[in-house]
Order: C-alpha cells, then structure tokens, then sequence
C-alpha cells in the first residue's frame, strides 16, 4: 500500500469515528482532508507542483480540471462550501462519502 492511501484511509476513518461522536465539522475537516491528499497524488502523477498544499485551496483548484469529470467537480465544490450561521451545510450532501467516493474516482486506475 502507497503512503498516500494509508493516509486518505485514515482521515476517512477519522471522519467517521468524529461523526459517532456527533462531531460533525470534524468529520467534514477530516473528509476534506481525505480528498487533499488523493488531489495531491493526482497532480503529482500529472507532474503538477501546486503552489499550496492546503486541501482547501486544491479542492478549488481542481474544480476547474477540465480533464476532471462533472461529478467530480460538483463533490469538490460541496467539500469547499462553507456552513451557515447555524453550522449547517447548504447543500444536501454527506460530505464523508462524497469524499470516499471522490479520493476512489479521482486516483483509479
């Protein structure tokens, strides 16, 4: 097993040990995470050097990918939304596995 996946397999695991806990801003921290990491394996196989290894930053980066799939693009854009006042997403979304889902997606193969 690459390092990479042993470290997206944590934060998944993360994410869902914060979620029975009832945490869920950590879990959504975690899953964000999570998707940082294969986006990070993703660009390197493509012999890309981000200028910033914020999992946030390169969730918008790929968002514009045109080599990356719409619903690769819409999960991206869920995991870069902000909460509202009432810490609450403004999408219907359940961002762990969307994140599962987008690190298997985005690095298969």
């Amino acid at each position: 097993m690459e390092n990479w996946e042993s470290e997206i397999r944590a934060e998944l695991e993360k994410a869902h040990q914060a979620r029975g806990r009832g945490n869920e801003g950590q879990a959504r921290v975690c899953a964000r995470r999570a998707a940082g990491i294969a986006i990070r394996e993703y660009l390197s196989r493509r012999s890309i050097r981000p200028s910033s290894t914020s999992a946030y930053d390169l969730l918008n980066l790929v968002k514009d990918d045109p080599l990356l799939p719409p619903d690769l693009k819409r999960i991206a854009g869920h995991l870069t939304v902000r909460v509202t006042e009432e810490f609450s997403l403004p999408v219907d979304a359940d961002l762990v596995a969307e994140a599962e889902m987008f690190c298997n997606r985005l690095l298969k193969g």
